[in-house]
């Protein structure tokens, strides 16, 4: 399944007329895509998105103590999923930026296996996004440090539970990575990072013709490259869902 993902940044930029929008090639698209409302770490963000027509949301309670992150994000998924919606957590917290938050290094933590039992069941989430190690951004020029045994434990018990895994910092990791995360039990990847920059590239491109609708395109092809080589590298290209 594709997802169209609308940051709270980007709420803020083009409002309702955005989720519209993305609602509607949504509906007209040849394959199925959801549009999803990612890091709702704020309570009021959510609320008013509970009533725009998105599939699903990301309950973002990572800044908060696991006893308030537990409280936020039960009670948002059961407001969610009165209304159908599917719902996202993260436990731990990554570091890095995406769109203007930073997380520093001392500020991350992994995910508790511990916890996440009691998240889980608590919460009633239907996909959790997991801290292994991975990172919002660019990774350091020594690479990705994934703990991988961790992922494995923490897929153990969210398939008991019908949870899914999400793994947000996509962006920069090896074939070999995410395959390596896809037999762990990832299913969905979470990548920005890779496509802005294709985007930014193209704007700035020596080559780029002057007209906005020419430019517009060019940066708009140079996504699409982009996410094409994503699509196959997670293996849903050609794949209706």
């Amino acid at each position: 399944m594709r997802e169209e993902r609308i940051h709270p940044s980007a709420l803020k930029e083009g409002g309702v007329p955005l989720v519209t929008c993305c609602i509607s090639a949504a509906e007209q698209a040849s394959v199925p895509i959801t549009v999803h409302f990612d890091h709702g770490n704020s309570k009021q963000d959510l609320l008013e998105v509970l009533e725009m027509g998105f599939d699903s949301l990301m309950v973002d309670g990572s800044h908060l103590p696991f006893d308030d992150n537990v409280t936020y994000t039960k009670y948002i998924s059961s407001l969610a999923h009165s209304k159908k919606m599917l719902v996202e957590a993260e436990l731990g917290r990554l570091s890095g930026t995406e769109d203007d938050l930073t997380v520093e290094d001392y500020e991350a933590k992994l995910t508790d296996i511990n916890q996440a039992h009691e998240f889980i069941d608590t919460t009633a989430i239907d996909a959790l996004a997991v801290c292994i190690g991975n990172v919002h951004g660019k990774y350091p020029p020594s690479g990705p440090n994934l703990r991988l045994d961790l992922l494995k434990d923490l897929y153990g018990l969210c398939s008991k539970k019908g949870v899914h895994v999400v793994l947000h910092g996509a962006s920069g990791l090896s074939k070999e990575i995410i395959e390596e995360c896809i037999k762990l039990g990832v299913r969905k990847f979470n990548v920005n990072t890779e496509v802005r920059k294709a985007y930014m590239d193209a704007l700035s491109s020596p080559t780029s013709k002057k007209d906005l609708i020419h430019v517009m395109a060019s940066a708009k092809q140079a996504m699409k490259a982009v996410i094409a080589e994503k699509m196959r590298l997670f293996g849903s290209s050609g794949k209706a869902c």
